[in-house]
């Protein structure tokens, strides 16, 4: 198949922590290639800091669609640190991320291609929504 015709599957995540560390949840949102929304989901995660709610997000969401028959996936965040994380540009300094990190990388390694893509927040709403829609809920 031509590189050019690869279609990928956008999956938008998010956590929140209310304080930091705090109350937090995940939330994600998954899209065709052509945008248009197809699985959401969001999960509370109890007490944990911002970026481990954003690595638990991810992971989350990847687990949510691990039966969908998705080879490619373009992971967008709004979280520059764990983006950069993720595709080896910063080194994972802290012991309660490394789990986490090792987890996201061990799951984004079953699909045939990936892209990781910083977001700026107003890009990431619906994901954002997920989020706090865990912590509304809880």
């Amino acid at each position: 198949m031509d590189p050019a015709q690869v279609e990928f599957y956008f999956l938008y995540t998010d956590g929140a922590a209310r304080g930091n560390p705090g109350p937090s949840g995940a939330g994600w949102v998954l899209c065709n290639p052509q945008e248009d929304e197809v699985l959401s989901g969001h999960q509370f995660l109890g007490h944990r800091t911002n970026n481990q709610a954003e690595y638990e997000a991810v992971i989350y969401g990847l687990e949510a669609i691990a039966d969908c028959e998705i080879e490619n996936i373009v992971i967008r965040a709004d979280s520059q640190l764990m983006v950069r994380q993720l595709l080896g540009e910063y080194r994972v300094k802290n012991v309660d991320l490394k789990p986490l990190h090792a987890k996201a990388l061990q799951l984004l390694s079953t699909f045939t291609q990936v892209k990781i893509e910083h977001i700026r927040r107003e890009y990431n709403v619906p994901a954002d929504r997920q989020a706090n829609l865990a912590l509304d809920l809880r």
